[in-house]
């Protein structure tokens, strides 16, 4: 039977059929795949290596993403049960499918799929962190508007979090604001990064001066930074959107709203509902990534009986609101776009 490792080292063999047939909007250049994202976009930002001893290998420039093509077949073909992951990269190698599926699943009857290492080193930093308050990462936000994210659990710190460039290989490390990404049932299954200046940085403090300062780690698919999801319980009533500041300036002034912070379009088009939910408000973005991702979980939510209504800014984007128009007004703002139910229930 193939493990995991295995499959992803068979399917790295033809690295290129691979991109061809789940990528087929890319193309070859020189030892590379080029495409935009991992759903199929037209673009440069993600590359593939097809030969070498990184053949399989892929990279994100523009979200930080990487894996191998295992994790390729999963984010390219929306799913989520590494089990299901594994049968689509069977099928593609023409292997015969396992009967019973202990190898990938554990034993028989176990109904939790193996992990992939991005989700276990996710946990792990996460479990390096420090609480937000007092730190650099909470003077961070408090500087854009959010003065009260050391209540979110799932927002920490880490003073000195690595960080390797993609261009150039070289490492080093930076303090980060670190989110935790959680499925349904709140388990950690991925990290954001937003790398940070250090304290003695003459301009204060802001976001590292990196090529890319926000990086994803472990299963985004399906899943998101949750603020104010109450445990074990139906929520009827929820908003999503993708940036990390925008979905917390929306808590700032909506502080008992359920909030979903996706991180990117394409995983705001694959957000998973919460049992019970009825009434999604989808947080938008203007450029033509963030309508996609806005008309994917609007379309999604409809076929699920779940009623989608989108909330704009006044202006660039809600932390931009919270910022330069005041919570008062964003909140006046805000009380127009909701139902008058929800704006008597969660508006102040």
């Amino acid at each position: 039977m193939l493990s995991a490792s295995d499959l992803a080292d068979r399917l790295a063999q033809d690295a290129e059929a691979v991109c061809r047939h789940y990528l087929s909007a890319g193309r070859r250049a020189g030892n590379y795949w080029l495409v935009g994202d991992v759903a199929n976009s037209k673009g440069r930002s993600l590359y593939v290596h097809l030969i070498g001893p990184r053949a399989g290998r892929w990279t994100d420039a523009a979200t930080g993403q990487f894996g191998d093509l295992l994790d390729l077949v999963r984010e390219s073909c929306g799913l989520v049960d590494f089990r299901d992951v594994a049968e689509e990269a069977r099928h593609f190698l023409s292997l015969p499918q396992p009967e019973p599926v202990s190898d990938l699943r554990g034993d028989v009857g176990d109904a939790s799929p193996v992990e992939r290492p991005a989700t276990e080193r996710a946990r792990r930093l996460f479990r390096m962190t420090q609480p937000l308050a007092g730190t650099l990462a909470d003077i961070y936000l408090r500087e854009r508007g959010i003065l009260r994210a050391s209540a979110n659990g799932a927002l920490r710190f880490h003073p000195s979090c690595y960080y390797r460039d993609l261009a150039t290989g070289r490492t080093s490390s930076y303090p980060a604001l670190i989110a935790a990404v959680t499925d349904a049932a709140g388990a950690i299954t991925g990290v954001h990064r937003t790398y940070l200046s250090p304290d003695h940085d003459p301009d204060g403090v802001g976001k590292a001066k990196l090529d890319n300062p926000r990086r994803a780690l472990g299963a985004l698919l399906g899943n998101a930074v949750r603020f104010r999801f109450p445990e074990n319980a139906p929520i009827s009533v929820i908003a999503a959107g993708e940036g990390l500041e925008t979905m917390l300036s929306l808590s700032h002034v909506m502080p008992g709203m359920p909030i979903a912070a996706a991180l990117t379009a394409n995983h705001l088009a694959a957000f998973r509902f919460p049992p019970g939910c009825k009434r999604i408000y989808i947080a938008a973005d203007a450029d033509a990534a963030g309508r996609h991702g806005i008309e994917g979980l609007s379309r999604r939510a409809q076929e699920c009986g779940i009623l989608p209504l989108v909330l704009s800014p006044e202006l660039g984007d809600f932390n931009e609101d919270l910022r330069w128009l005041g919570p008062d007004q964003m909140t006046a703002s805000l009380k127009a776009q909701l139902t008058s139910e929800d704006a008597v229930t969660f508006l102040p």
